[in-house]
């Protein structure tokens, strides 16, 4: 499928740094909407003042280390000196231009469950779980959308911590899609705030249902419990095996750090994860160092290689990895086994393809050099957002008209699951604005703890209740999804 300028847009995911110059201009209707804005604000003076953080995400450094939590994953899109930090104060009431303060059955549902969407996104986040042992999260979820209405399977296409949960009014019409996500990162807890995408994607679905009641239109909602998005490809995984095939559309959200009452509506960056081992042969390291095979010396010699590399990379690549520890190893014995986790990255899924060839020249050098084995494991790719301009104009419409929102689309770093869920049917995936600390963007404890405050809930509400006006419009407008899918073939 051929697509125009695909980098011109970019997910809430992390901010496209632009170096002596603009962004560049999309063509068509998202033109003047996705320019990018040249922010030049002197540095604010903050309080420092922490949000205390929740007892269940726990730091694995060792004590006597001290270690600056920076932001690894940067999310944002804005500049650092424009981010909406809790020090700031409320956001300010806005006037809509229509009537739209008559409130729809849509925002009335929202309103009214947002309490117990509350309560749920925090005990999710009190009890973080890894990729795949999601299992509180995934019973808590199942049962609030059951007691609603909803036919749910649990344990969902062989994942035991992915579900769906339906709901059909009358018959026929077309088929909404909606993902939660709920996997915490180790050691940070819910460092990426997927808590509160959990509880939007119940919200997004239960106020479509309320929409289609009232108004008694024929359509399905689906929501899909989506596991390991911080790796393993949860989505991935339940897209090979037909899990969205029924689907006309689909969409979710994600919070980043970011200009307060913003969302983000671009791209994001193609992903591959690659796991290297290395197998030599043990020898006593002081008596007779000649007769082994050092494995971690394989691992030195790709981490070398992968760092002359980047001098030849191109500026939007990135390759990084980590060298993993084994209790075996001791200082006078030449180790014969070693491991090693890389993420490589690219703008597009074909550049990521000729970037991972090169990576992987790397790690094969390194075995060649040290006479060791290797083994390579490559997980299933997360290709780049393609991002569908129709939903992503309708988004845009209703959050300002309704909300007094903003948005933009800046090219992203960051990478999810759900980009190959985007090339498989029309999709939506806006990134949004929580209110964090100085340094607290993705993947930092800081951002753990503001994903926790109520100022960030009422933000996912508000694109919640966006993402839902544009899903049932979608459901509704038999001309509004012609334009849907004619972007999407586009």
């Amino acid at each position: 499928m051929s697509r125009i300028n695909p980098r011109v847009l970019a997910t809430g995911y992390s901010r496209y740094r632009v170096v002596g110059g603009s962004a560049n201009m999309m063509p068509g209707c998202f033109g003047s909407l996705f320019q990018r804005k040249q922010v030049s604000a002197a540095p604010r003076q903050v309080s420092h003042t922490q949000i205390s953080q929740p007892s269940a995400v726990a730091s694995s450094t060792p004590s006597g280390l001290k270690c600056h939590l920076l932001t690894t994953c940067d999310h944002s899109d804005t500049d650092a000196s424009n981010w909406w930090l809790h020090t700031d104060a409320k956001p300010p009431a806005y006037s809509p231009e229509t009537d739209a303060d008559v409130k729809s059955a849509i925002d009335e549902k929202l309103d009214e469950i947002s309490p117990q969407l509350r309560k749920m996104s925090l005990e999710i986040h009190d009890r973080p779980e890894l990729a795949f042992s999601e299992f509180f999260a995934h019973d808590l979820l199942t049962s609030f959308m059951a007691s609603h209405g909803f036919t749910v399977t649990k344990h969902y296409l062989g994942l035991d911590t992915a579900f769906r949960a339906e709901y059909s009014h009358k018959q026929g019409g077309r088929v909404l899609g909606i993902n939660s996500e709920y996997d915490a990162l180790k050691g940070m807890g819910h460092a990426c705030g997927h808590s509160l995408i959990a509880v939007s994607g119940c919200g997004v679905a239960l106020a479509v249902k309320a929409a289609l009641e009232t108004h008694d239109i024929p359509g399905k909602v689906v929501l899909l419990g989506t596991p390991a998005e911080e790796g393993g490809g949860g989505k991935v995984i339940l897209l090979q095996r037909g899990a969205y095939e029924d689907m006309d559309l689909c969409v979710m959200c994600h919070p980043a750090p970011g200009a307060i009452k913003s969302a983000n509506l671009g791209t994001s960056t193609a992903a591959q994860d690659i796991e290297v081992e290395y197998a030599g042969r043990s020898a006593h390291a002081g008596a007779a160092p000649w007769e082994g095979t050092n494995a971690l010396d394989a691992a030195f010699l790709a981490y070398s290689g992968i760092s002359v590399l980047r001098q030849q990379m191109r500026p939007d690549h990135r390759v990084h990895g980590i060298v993993e520890g084994n209790q075996d190893w001791a200082p006078n014995v030449i180790p014969d086994y070693a491991k090693m986790h890389w993420l490589v990255r690219a703008p597009t899924s074909a550049m990521l393809a000729a970037f991972v060839e090169r990576v992987k020249r790397c790690f094969e050098a390194a075995a060649l050099a040290t006479s060791c084995e290797i083994k390579m494991k490559l997980a299933p790719p997360y290709f780049d957002l393609n991002q569908n301009q129709a939903l992503g104009q309708e988004f845009s419409d209703v959050v300002r008209r309704r909300y007094g929102m903003t948005t933009n689309g800046t090219a992203g770093y960051a990478s999810t699951d759900f980009g190959n869920v985007s090339y498989a049917l029309p999709a939506l995936h806006p990134g949004y604005a929580i209110p964090t600390e100085p340094n607290g963007g993705n993947h930092t404890i800081g951002f753990a703890r503001a994903a926790a405050t109520q100022a960030a809930h009422d933000a996912t509400m508000l694109v919640t209740k966006g993402l839902a006006h544009t899903g049932f419009r979608a459901l509704s407008n038999d001309d509004f999804y012609k334009q849907v899918r004619a972007s999407f073939k586009a």
